[in-house]
């Protein structure tokens, strides 16, 4: 049995995750045009998994599916002065069409609004279309100016997601939050992931929102990675791209109008959090192979071990279970470490005394455990095993986001957490910008914003702002993150 080593994923995570994208078959980043990345069929397999649960939620909570160009022209872009000035930096500009200038010029979307709003403006006419709820998922461009990173920070976000919604009244958008955090509850515990929600500080908030949340995990190096947003825009982007509807009334009135967004980030997350020294862990839910059936041949043996594995392979794949028979012919070590390396959860293997036995040998992948059971009880064991990975991944990375959550009273003491880039600092503040920004400078980090929901915000009787020594209002965060 072996013993499950983090040394590596921990102290040299950045190396680990940049080789382990390529050697588990995630992505290749050899492409010629820096930050987009091949997905490889693999990877793409789990991603797909992650999509088809999204797709689920978003049927349940009736959104529509819809497919947007990926071009945008320049004059709705410009609709929105806020919003282009978030990302006017960052966006591909289309300007010729062949040798000929175009005379409006294009960009490769950023981010939907641009393009969608002034459709939501034909589209929504009366109260009776209210509220109007679709999403898709769909490439997005940014020209991204720092270190890129497979699945983490790339200039062609190609799994990207967006939910956009309009509503008759703020009570309606805010209920909409609600139901996006529910939605992403839902999907993080369908792969194991625990995670805290921050709302963003007004000057790191969505360019056009009118508040923004955030969605972050803590990275086996301290850092964190936001993997989802939602965004409550109020009137601000109905106003600019005039999406009125008829009320009861009679009279015209602004939509109000709120986003949900999530990316490739997602697996990143999943391979980051779940992963050891031998590579990816991947939840039950989403692993494209649940369960690996090795067959262990000896010769003169007269049990038929390919046989035996083909029966119970049949067996598991009509209970429902996804299942691989790995018949190359190389050393079972070879294939250990293979399939190890993939982060298929559980490995079944079969010699010629388990054929005589009439048993199977289960090899967790969380634990490294093995266990030996009986072959009429193979189903209900593995789909037992299956449900207790699961289980103990997410109990395993709550314990870690929960040991590298800190709180503290004084800057020094903030300073100290940081010192190895370890984890998220809580702290209190008057909920000045200036104090904001004076603590994101002294610690060389970012202030993710305070905890939501928000009455967990409010900073305890008698705290004082450790900048300006004011009463504190609130209790704020602070990480190093991707």
């Amino acid at each position: 049995m072996g013993k499950v080593e983090r040394k590596k994923w921990s102290e040299n995570f950045s190396e680990w995750y940049n080789e382990l994208i390529e050697t588990a078959g995630i992505q290749d980043k050899r492409y010629p045009v820096k930050g987009m990345n091949i997905w490889l069929p693999y990877g793409l397999k789990i991603m797909r998994n992650i999509e088809r649960f999204v797709h689920s939620e978003m049927e349940r909570t009736g959104h529509d599916e819809v497919l947007f160009p990926a071009l945008i022209p320049e004059t709705e872009f410009q609709k929105e002065a806020e919003h282009i000035a978030g990302f006017e930096g960052e966006v591909f500009w289309v300007t010729h069409a062949g040798h000929d200038p175009l005379d409006i010029r294009l960009i490769l979307r950023p981010t939907s609004e641009t393009a969608m709003y002034s459709m939501f403006s034909l589209w929504v006419r009366s109260h009776a279309d209210l509220p109007f709820k679709v999403y898709q998922i769909v490439n997005t461009y940014r020209y991204e100016t720092k270190h890129t990173r497979p699945l983490i920070r790339v200039r062609e976000i190609s799994r990207f997601f967006e939910a956009h919604t309009a509503h008759d009244s703020y009570e309606d958008a805010e209920r909409q939050i609600k139901e996006d955090l529910e939605i992403f509850d839902n999907l993080a515990r369908f792969l194991a992931i625990p995670y805290i929600i921050s709302k963003r500080p007004d000057w790191d908030k969505f360019p056009g929102a009118y508040y923004s949340l955030g969605a972050e995990v803590m990275m086996p190096d301290g850092r964190t990675l936001q993997i989802g947003t939602m965004h409550n825009y109020r009137q601000n982007f109905a106003k600019a791209y005039n999406i009125q509807y008829e009320t009861e009334t009679g009279d015209h009135e602004y939509a109000h109008q709120t986003t949900f967004g999530m990316s490739e980030r997602l697996l990143a997350a999943v391979i980051a959090i779940h992963g050891d020294d031998r590579g990816m862990v991947l939840p039950p839910t989403i692993a494209p192979i649940q369960v690996v059936i090795v067959p262990i041949p000896k010769k003169d043996a007269e049990a038929d071990v390919f046989a035996y594995a083909r029966e119970i392979a049949e067996e598991l794949r009509a209970a429902g279970i996804r299942v691989h028979i790995d018949e190359r012919d190389i050393r079972p070590g070879r294939k250990f470490y293979d399939w190890e390396l993939k982060g298929v959860p559980l490995r079944v293997e079969v010699g010629p005394r388990d054929v005589e036995g009439k048993k199977a040998v289960l090899a967790r992948r969380d634990t490294l455990e093995k266990l030996v059971v009986e072959r009429e009880d193979i189903v209900e064991e593995v789909r037992k095993t299956l449900d207790a990975i699961h289980e103990n991944l997410h109990k395993r990375a709550e314990e870690f986001l929960e040991s590298h959550i800190k709180r503290v009273e004084t800057i020094e003491e903030a300073k100290a957490v940081f010192e190895d880039r370890r984890g998220i600092v809580e702290i209190a503040w008057c909920g000045e910008e200036s104090c904001g920004l004076e603590m994101e400078e002294a610690l060389d980090a970012k202030m993710l914003g305070t905890p939501y929901p928000e009455e967990k915000a409010k900073a305890p009787e008698g705290k004082k702002c450790p900048v300006c020594g004011r009463e504190a209002k609130f209790i704020a965060r602070f990480a190093r993150t991707y």
